[in-house]
């Protein structure tokens, strides 16, 4: 029995001269041995007998949420095939329709979307799930390998997700007689899928690995992934004309790449496995600052400079000032940085290198598409906003210091607002460095200048949802048990409230339903910042000669108000929760 290379800890890497060795240097060495362990590691028996991968799937294939999940998506898919079904009396199958292709592709780009979103969530607590609940030691004490135990998680996270995905297979299949569909186009599109979700779920393993709470490796995930989910959208509808191209991309380029990326993942989660630096103190890794400023590659966070002092200042050194709010001062100078500022650096730095390329496409080159950047704006609000707002109460419950807090001598309302305060700054401070982009595009391209309705709509939009989503995540702190459950609630609301009519209206224009249905359909999704942005005008100029773009200022003055009522009847559920209990 071949025993496992001993990658050692980056601190123990030294050169021969005995000094230390770089950090990146030492990480890639690192990386080399745990690859090695992986193309040893045998996957076959790691299957057999794995009590990880039996334990989880029994847990999550067995509840009632499994069965319901998976009874809602065919329902939703087959009433979409009904309404999308052709009302030709006849059909002439000696053509290739362009509605059946149409159609198969919102299938497919659909399923992509909804898998990089449901993917993370069943993946990135895998591993973290375990620190929360004070199990990792105990599962690095079995007598499992890092990598079955790797293996065991990712597989049991993505079962029931490919199982989704196969049940839509006979609902697709309904489209090949309407023809402009080959069969080998069907399979590649279904490879890709899996692949794809493969993928996803080991972006979330990995980051799983890295992080101790979920929260955190959640929004990671969703970051990492966002980029990814861009491209094979473009990808997809850029080589439409190309089918052959199209296919020889799925199914050679896409898997190649996806093996060696899942590969070097499951390494990495399996490496730290075997040497984690996160055991004992109840899983807590003690993080200290300056070493990992100085081993840091890329970003830096300083807390005493501008402007990372804004979204987190340095730990107090003095006496808090008489009369402040110390429930605030506690989250904003000492939560922030107890597991260290690896989330942090890496929230700016892929928000930032996806927010370039963007700017340049969207502000400068294809201006009539400008709105497409606020709503990058608006996604990364979303994803990361509830991070720091969706634990503020149940992290209390969680450490069984709730009640405790509440037999202080502060008001709820004092506790509610000191917690509301620190989460919105740091997220809308996150949001803000997106803002900048932005900022400079408006103001380097004169074509912005004579569209003042949507300069300031574009800059409005973002402030608001950031509003509305932290009053949200702070609702669904109050009213949720755990931490994960406040999360989900809090992104299934956003979904509910900024995605399911823009996604409505984008089917009943593919369908080619009447305007009369899509007028509706658009009024129906006044809470979405997504159909307000692009009813914003735009003028010729913006539009590149064509004729000016009116939009729909009703319905950007609708969304305002919509906001307003969501932010008043969040804000009563809220007061009734504070509500002081005889």
């Amino acid at each position: 029995m071949n025993k496992p290379i001993a990658d050692p800890p980056l601190s123990s890497v030294a050169n021969a001269d005995g000094t230390v060795a770089n950090p990146v240097s030492a990480w890639l060495q690192s990386m080399i041995a745990s690859v090695v362990n992986t193309l040893r590691f045998n996957p076959v028996a790691a299957f057999r007998n794995n009590p990880v991968l039996q334990r989880e799937l029994l847990v999550n294939l067995r509840t009632n949420r499994s069965f319901i999940l998976l009874l809602v998506y065919q329902l939703v898919l087959a009433a979409v095939t009904l309404v999308a079904w052709p009302s030709d009396e006849r059909l002439n199958l000696s053509q290739d329709p362009p509605s059946a292709r149409r159609l198969v592709d919102l299938f497919f780009l659909g399923q992509y979307v909804i898998a990089s979103l449901m993917a993370p969530s069943f993946a990135a607590g895998t591993i973290s799930g375990e620190k929360e609940r004070q199990t990792y030691e105990m599962l690095l004490a079995s007598p499992l390998k890092p990598g079955a135990i790797v293996l065991g998680k990712l597989v049991a996270a993505l079962t029931h997700l490919a199982l989704l995905i196969v049940a839509s297979l006979p609902i697709i299949v309904l489209f090949l007689p309407l023809g402009g569909v080959s069969v080998y186009e069907v399979a590649a599109a279904y490879l890709g899928l899996f692949v794809s979700v493969i993928l996803f779920g080991a972006i979330g393993v990995f980051c799983s690995s890295y992080f101790s709470r979920t929260s955190n490796s959640l929004v990671v995930s969703y970051l990492l992934i966002l980029p990814l989910v861009i491209g094979g959208v473009l990808m997809w509808q850029t080589l439409a004309g190309d089918g052959l191209l199209r296919l020889k991309v799925v199914v050679l380029v896409v898997p190649a790449f996806a093996l060696a990326a899942v590969t070097l993942m499951c390494a990495a989660a399996a490496s730290r496995m075997l040497y984690p630096p996160d055991v004992g103190s109840e899983g807590k890794e003690v993080v200290d600052l300056e070493q990992e400023a100085a081993e840091a590659v890329g970003l830096v966070i300083q807390p005493d400079q501008f402007p990372d002092r804004l979204f987190a200042p340095p730990r107090r050194e003095t006496l808090m000032a008489d009369g402040a709010n110390p429930v605030y001062d506690k989250e904003i100078h000492g939560e922030i940085f107890s597991q260290g500022t690896l989330m942090l650096r890496l929230v700016i730095q892929i928000s930032i290198l996806l927010a370039i390329p963007l700017m340049g496409a969207l502000l400068f080159w294809q201006t009539p598409h400008a709105p497409w950047f606020a709503v990058y704006v608006i996604v990364f609000n979303m994803l990361v906003g509830p991070v720091f707002l969706a634990g503020t109460m149940t992290s209390e419950r969680e450490r069984q210091t709730l009640d405790l807090l509440m037999t202080t001598t502060l008001s709820p309302w004092k506790i509610f607002w000191g917690k509301f305060v620190v989460g919105f700054r740091v997220a809308f401070v996150l949001t803000s460095f997106l803002v900048w982009p932005m900022l400079l595009g408006v103001g380097l391209n004169t074509d912005f200048y004579s569209s003042w309705f949507l300069i300031v709509g574009m800059f409005a939009i973002p402030v608001v949802v950031s509003v509305v989503n932290a009053i949200i995540a702070m609702t669904a702190s109050l009213y949720q048990e755990r931490t994960s459950m406040a999360l989900m609630t809090t992104y299934v609301a956003l979904i509910v409230l900024y995605v399911v009519s823009p996604g409505a209206r984008v089917l009943a224009s593919t369908l080619g339903l009447s305007s009369t249905v899509q007028q509706w359909i658009e009024w129906a999704g006044v809470a979405s910042p997504f159909s307000a942005l692009f009813s914003l005008p735009m003028d010729s100029l913006l539009m590149r000669g064509d004729q000016p773009y009116l939009g729909e200022p009703n319905l950007v003055f609708g969304y305002f108000a919509c906001s307003l009522l969501i932010i008043a009847v969040a804000s009563c559920m809220i007061a009734w929760k504070l509500r002081p209990k005889h």
